[in-house]
C-alpha cells in the first residue's frame, strides 16, 4: 500500500498523505463525487479529475501487485526462485515487464527445446555456445541416439539449435531492450490482401500506408485493426525498407550482440548466426509484434475510450430549456409523426399521430392539430427528433409559427441517438406502460429539450453514439469509463428527488438500482419529501448511504432552504453560527452576495469543519442550487438546406457539434449527414487538440469545402475565409488518391437547393395561413 500510494502521488505531483487519504476513503466506501466535494480537508482538496485518475492507477496497481505475488508464488513452487530474480520481480513496474520476467517459469506445452533437453542435447548446445571454435558436426556425431528421438547429426543439431533458441527468447532484459527499440524505431505497415481491393474500397487509404508506429494516432490504429479483423489488409511492423525481405534485420545485431555471439570465422560461428536468425524470425518478430501491436491497440482504445467520454460530458452537461411545456415531434414519413406534449415537470399530458409528410401530405389538418394542442396546453417549445423527415417536419411547423405568431412557440432540432432504444426499453415500459412504443419516442425527445441529462441517464451510454471506432474498444473498459463520466455529471448538477426518474437517481453518488427504486416507492407512496430528512425514512436508506447521497439530492420548497442546495446536511450547523452572526434569517440571506462576500470563512472553522468546506458553504449560500450548465442555445438550420444534394460549395451554415474525435469535429447541419470539420480547418492557428476549439453541443458557422454524394461525405471548414475551389486545387496538386468531383453536379443542386424548397415552402405558408385564419 505505502509503494502504491507513492507512486500514485508522484503521478499527479500530490503528498502522499493527499494518496493516502483518498484511497483510504475509497476502500471505506467513499465515492468520488462525494471525497471531491465534501471532504476536501482530508485529502488536501484533490478534485474529481485527479480523483478519477488516482482511482485508475489504484486498480491498476493492485492488479499488477495481485499479478506479482501470484507469479512469485509459482516460482517458489517450482523451487526455481533466486535472489537476483526476486529483486527484479519486486521492482518490475509494468505488467509487461512482470510477465517477460515469468516467461522461463510459465507453464506451457512440451516445446522443441523442452524436448531436445529431454534428450540430453543441453550440453551440445552449451559446448557449441561457449566455444565456437569447435566442429559442429563433429561434437554432434556423440548426441546421436535414436532411442532418444536424436536419429541423426542434423537432429542433433536442431536440437541444440531450439534449446538456444528458446534461452534467448525468454530472457527479459533482451525482450525489454528490444521492445523499446521497436517502439521507438519501427512502422507499422500496412498492404490490402491481393484481390480484395475491391471489396476493401472503404479503407483505400490504407492500402499501401507506412507510418511510425510510435505516433501513429489512435484513429488511425483502430481503422488499421478494423481493416484486418474484417479481412481487407495485413499489418506487421518493419523498421527500414517494408518491402525488401531479404535485409538483415537490425534487431538480429542486436541480439547478437546482448548474447555476445560475433562470427569470427570460427567452425561454430556459421551455426550460431543461423541460430540467431531462427530466434529472432521464429521466436522473437511474432512475440514482439503481437506485444507491441497490442500495445498500440490499448493505447488507441484509451485515447478513443476518452474521446468518447469527452464527447458524452458535454453532452450531458448541454444546455436544458428548463422546466416549460413542451410538444415532442417524433418524425416519420409513412407512419406519420408522432406527437406527445410533456408539461414543465415532464409529464405526459397528450399524445397523438399526425401526417404533414408524403405520402399523406395532410398538412391542414396536421397544423390544425399541433395550434390546438400548443393553445390547450400553453405549450412554448416544439421538439423535433434529428431522424427520418426532420427537415420537412421542422418546415411545417415553422410555417405554422410563422402563420400563428400569437403562440410565442420556438421549434428546436433535438438529436434523438438511442431514443429508439430507450423506447423499446424495459425502463421505458415501466416508466409509460400505457404509452406505445412509438411515442414514448416523442416523450423522449420532447425530455431530451427540457433536460438532456435527465434523459439521457436512462440510455446505456454505449448506444448515445458519439464514440469514435466505439464498437472497436474493450467493450469493459468502456463502460466502465462511461459510467464513471455518467456519475460525475448527475452529481455536478445534483437531482431533485421529487421529479427525478429511478434512472437518474441510481447515479447520484452513494445510491444503487435498488434505493433509486425505494426512493420512487416511497414518493409515491407518501407524496413529496419535505426536507432531507425523510430521506432516513426511505427502505434501506441508512447513514452511510445519507452521508454519501443527500448533498446531491435536492428537496425544492421544502422545509429547510437549505434542502435545495448543494450544502451537505453534516454542514448546517456551519451555516446556523453564520446565520446567527449576521442576525438575519437565512431565507434573506440566500444570495445576499455583499453580505456573503464580507464573510471571513476562517471565522466559522472548526476541529471538523476546514477552510475549503466553509468556503464551499458561502459560495452555495451566494448561487444555491446553481446549475453549471450554459445558457440554452440553439441552431438555426439554413432554409431549403435539406439533403446532401442542396449542398453547395462556399455555401456558409449554422450547424451543432455532434460529436469531437481527435481529428476534428462532426457538425450536424440538417442534412441527415454530419459533415467534418477537420483539425486543420477548425482554426486560423495551429490546433493539437479539436476539443480545444470545440466540444460536443457548440452551436457553429461553417463554411462547406468539399461534397462528395456517392460516399456520404461532407467536407466543412470553420475557417470562413477558405475557398472550396482552392481547396480542391490543392488538394488535385497534393497527389490526392480520390477522384476528381463532377463539376456540372454542382449546378443542378444549385437549382433543386435554391428553388425548389423555397417553392413548397411558400406554397405549404400560404397554406397554413389562410387555414388558420379560417379557423
Amino acid at each position: 500500500m505505502i509503494n502504491i500510494a507513492h507512486k500514485i502521488a508522484a503521478e499527479l505531483n500530490v503528498n502522499n498523505a493527499q494518496v493516502e487519504a483518498a484511497v483510504t476513503l475509497l476502500d471505506e466506501g467513499a465515492t468520488v463525487p462525494f471525497i471531491a466535494r465534501y471532504r476536501k480537508e482530508v485529502t488536501g482538496g484533490l478534485d474529481d479529475s485527479q480523483m478519477r485518475n488516482l482511482e485508475e492507477r489504484l486498480r491498476y496497481l493492485r492488479e499488477l501487485e495481485d499479478r506479482r505475488a501470484s507469479i512469485i508464488g509459482s516460482i517458489e513452487e517450482q523451487g526455481k526462485m533466486s535472489p537476483e530474480l526476486l529483486q527484479s520481480i519486486t521492482i518490475a513496474d509494468t505488467k509487461n515487464r512482470l510477465e517477460d520476467l515469468y516467461l522461463p517459469y510459465k507453464q506451457k506445452r512440451r516445446t522443441k527445446g523442452q524436448i531436445a533437453i529431454e534428450a540430453g542435447l543441453e550440453p551440445l548446445a552449451e559446448s557449441l555456445y561457449q566455444d565456437p571454435s569447435q566442429s559442429p558436426e563433429m561434437l554432434a556425431l556423440d548426441f546421436i541416439d535414436a532411442d532418444k528421438g536424436v536419429a541423426d547429426l542434423k537432429a542433433a543439431l536442431d536440437g541444440a539449435k531450439y534449446i538456444l533458441m528458446e534461452r534467448f527468447a525468454e530472457d527479459a532484459d533482451l525482450l525489454a531492450k528490444l521492445r523499446t527499440f521497436l517502439l521507438q524505431e519501427a512502422n507499422i505497415s500496412s498492404r490490402v490482401l491481393a484481390g480484395k481491393e475491391q471489396e476493401a474500397a472503404k479503407f483505400s487509404d490504407y492500402f499501401e500506408h507506412d507510418e511510425a508506429l510510435k505516433s501513429t494516432p489512435s484513429h488511425r490504429a483502430l481503422a488499421l485493426f478494423r481493416g484486418r479483423n474484417e479481412g481487407f489488409l495485413a499489418l506487421s511492423l518493419v523498421v527500414g525498407d517494408p518491402d525488401d525481405k531479404l535485409a538483415a534485420h537490425p534487431c538480429e545485431a542486436m541480439l547478437s550482440e546482448h548474447v555476445n555471439i560475433v562470427d569470427q570465422g570460427r567452425p561454430a560461428d556459421r551455426w550460431l548466426r543461423e541460430v540467431i536468425k531462427w530466434t529472432w524470425r521464429i521466436k522473437l518478430l511474432t512475440h514482439l509484434e503481437t506485444d507491441l501491436m497490442g500495445q498500440l491497440r490499448e493505447k488507441a482504445e484509451e485515447g478513443a475510450i476518452a474521446v468518447f467520454a469527452s464527447n458524452l460530458k458535454d453532452l450531458l452537461l448541454a444546455a436544458p430549456a428548463g422546466q416549460k411545456a413542451t410538444i415532442g415531434l417524433d418524425p416519420g414519413m409513412r407512419t406519420g409523426v408522432k406527437v406527445a406534449v410533456v408539461d414543465g415537470q415532464g409529464k405526459v399530458l397528450d399524445h397523438c399521430a399526425i401526417y404533414p409528410t408524403p405520402p399523406r401530405n395532410d398538412i391542414i389538418n396536421s397544423a390544425k392539430t399541433v395550434v390546438a394542442l400548443a393553445e390547450k396546453y400553453n405549450v412554448e417549445l416544439i421538439a423535433i427528433g434529428n431522424g427520418t423527415a426532420s427537415r420537412e417536419t421542422e418546415r411545417f411547423v415553422k410555417d405554422i409559427i410563422k402563420a400563428k405568431p400569437a403562440l410565442g412557440l420556438k421549434s428546436v432540432i433535438v438529436n434523438e441517438a438511442g431514443a429508439s432504444i430507450y423506447s423499446a426499453s424495459e425502463f421505458a415500459s415501466q416508466e409509460y406502460p400505457d404509452l406505445d412504443v412509438t411515442i414514448r419516442g416523442a416523450v423522449s425527445i420532447a425530455h431530451r429539450l427540457q433536460d438532456p441529462l435527465a434523459e439521457l441517464v436512462k440510455i446505456d451510454p454505449k448506444s448515445i453514439g458519439v464514440g469514435q471506432y466505439q464498437h472497436d474498444v474493450s467493450q469493459s473498459s468502456l463502460a466502465r469509463q462511461l459510467d464513471t463520466v455518467v456519475e460525475d455529471c448527475v452529481n455536478a448538477v445534483g437531482v431533485d428527488v421529487n421529479t427525478a426518474s429511478s434512472a437518474l437517481l441510481t447515479r447520484v453518488s452513494g445510491l444503487n438500482k435498488t434505493l433509486a427504486s425505494n426512493i420512487v416507492a416511497f414518493r409515491d407512496a407518501n407524496g413529496a419529501f419535505s426536507n432531507r430528512k425523510q430521506l432516513k425514512e426511505v427502505t434501506r436508506f441508512g447513514a452511510k448511504t445519507f452521508e454519501q447521497a443527500a448533498g446531491f439530492l435536492r428537496i425544492a420548497g421544502g422545509d429547510n432552504p437549505l434542502d435545495s442546495s448543494a450544502v451537505h446536511p453534516e454542514s448546517y450547523d456551519v451555516v446556523k453560527r453564520i446565520v446567527d452572526k449576521s442576525g438575519r434569517k437565512i431565507e434573506s440571506l440566500l444570495g445576499d452576495s455583499r453580505t456573503l462576500r464580507d464573510l471571513k470563512p476562517a471565522d466559522y472553522t472548526s476541529d471538523t469543519v476546514g477552510l475549503p468546506t466553509v468556503t464551499d458553504i458561502i459560495s452555495e449560500l451566494d448561487k444555491p442550487g446553481r446549475d453549471p450548465r450554459p445558457e440554452f442555445k440553439t441552431a438555426e438550420f439554413k432554409d431549403g438546406v435539406e439533403k446532401i444534394a442542396d449542398l453547395q460549395p462556399d455555401m456558409i451554415l449554422e450547424g451543432t457539434v455532434t460529436n469531437v474525435t481527435n481529428f476534428g469535429a462532426f457538425v450536424d447541419i440538417g442534412v441527415h449527414q454530419d459533415g467534418l470539420v477537420h483539425i486543420s480547418a477548425l482554426s486560423n492557428s495551429y490546433v493539437s487538440d479539436p476539443r480545444e476549439v470545440v466540444k460536443a453541443g457548440d452551436i457553429v458557422k461553417v463554411k462547406v469545402m468539399e461534397v462528395d454524394a456517392p460516399r456520404k461525405r461532407i467536407g466543412l471548414s470553420m475557417r470562413l475565409s477558405d475557398n472550396a475551389s482552392e481547396a480542391a486545387d490543392n488538394k488535385r496538386g497534393g497527389g490526392e488518391r480520390r477522384a476528381n468531383k463532377d463539376s456540372g453536379r454542382g449546378t443542378n443542386q444549385r437549382s433543386f437547393g435554391d428553388k425548389k424548397p423555397a417553392q413548397a415552402n411558400g406554397t405549404m405558408a400560404a397554406l397554413l395561413t389562410a387555414a388558420m385564419k379560417k379557423k
